[in-house]
């Protein structure tokens, strides 16, 4: 069982390279991401790393980066009975923009009963994470 628990989606005028650097700079991510107390990568930002990750008022959590390509990365986050897997996909329109969309899936026996816990919660911060993502890629490029 494979349940969706948000999109979201922005678009940019950072280039897609300032969004890697923010997802491959873990440490930094509780700058743009409000659930997140800590993240630990076990080594470089490469396909099959892995880390640690502690969202605020949750337990430590296990997550390995299953995709990283010029255009997307994705990590899962190991959880019992189920993968909880965040999804960011990069590309540039026609006018130059950087466009960012993330999807959250849930898959697992016990996908249901994450969905319950998790939720709601990270459909409701997911468009307000994203933004303040591009928020810090936009000032980069400034400085």
């Amino acid at each position: 069982m494979t349940l969706t628990l948000g999109n979201a989606t922005i678009s940019s005028t950072a280039a897609p390279a300032a969004f890697f650097a923010r997802w491959a700079d873990m440490a930094t991510w509780p700058e743009w991401n409000a659930d997140t107390e800590w993240v630990r990568l076990d080594g470089p930002f490469v396909p099959g790393a892995t880390g640690v990750l502690k969202p605020k008022g949750g337990p430590k959590t296990k997550f390995v980066v299953q995709v990283l390509t010029d255009r997307e990365f994705t990590d899962v986050s190991l959880l019992l009975g189920a993968r909880l897997t965040f999804r960011h996909q990069v590309s540039v329109d026609a006018a130059g923009r950087t466009e960012v969309r993330v999807e959250v899936t849930l898959a697992g026996p016990a996908a249901r009963l994450w969905n319950l816990i998790l939720g709601k919660g990270i459909a409701d911060s997911l468009q307000r994470d994203l933004e303040a993502l591009r928020a810090v890629a936009e000032k980069e490029v400034l400085v």
